[in-house]
């Protein structure tokens, strides 16, 4: 498998350390490959299928989106959501870490909320807003992208539609089911 790598930022503006020495700062960012897309997918449809609700659809304008905005967080090295209003009716989740992440790793960290999940008073949390998004079951379609930098860490972005962790009256109830016996 080959991965692109594309040259996000290159700062042509010589840059002096201490000792007067000039020096040129430039970072690279590798996209997500396909192999991610799919084990993301994968893992998201094996999830959703123990709570018994219809399998996700990976859709190409997410990936894109889910993508573009990875590859804006590993440039700044911020990990924070997007404007709610930059990605229409598109629900969110976010994933750091030091090191390059597979798509497996990533679901199950985001799934493994649901220990802080109380079924019995259904409703949005801090806590576990990456699992619910997860097994929403009124979402249809995802996306996702990787941006991995040249200092080993990764931003992973992962776009829901429609958005769950909708916090109206009997939403969480119907659609966050707890997983089948």
């Amino acid at each position: 498998m080959v991965l692109s790598v594309f040259i996000i930022a290159w700062l042509a503006s010589p840059c002096s350390d201490i000792s007067g020495a000039s020096s040129i700062l430039h970072f690279a960012i590798i996209p997500a490959s396909k192999q991610f897309h799919n084990e993301v997918l994968k893992a998201h449809n094996e999830y959703r299928q123990k709570h018994g609700v219809p399998p996700l659809k990976l859709c190409k304008k997410l990936n894109r989106e889910a993508q573009q905005y990875s590859e804006a967080l590993a440039s700044t090295r911020i990990l924070k959501h997007s404007p709610e209003s930059s990605r229409g009716q598109c629900g969110e989740n976010l994933a750091w870490a030091s090191y390059d992440q597979t798509g497996k790793e990533v679901a199950d960290r985001w799934y493994s909320e649901i220990k802080n999940y109380n079924f019995q008073q259904p409703g949005f949390t801090s806590g576990t807003g990456h699992f619910t998004a997860m097994v929403w079951k009124n979402t249809k379609k995802m996306g996702v992208g990787k941006a991995s930098t040249s200092d080993g860490s990764s931003f992973v972005v992962a776009r829901y539609f429609p958005a769950g962790n909708v916090v109206n009256e009997g939403f969480f109830e119907e659609n966050v089911l707890p997983p089948k016996k």
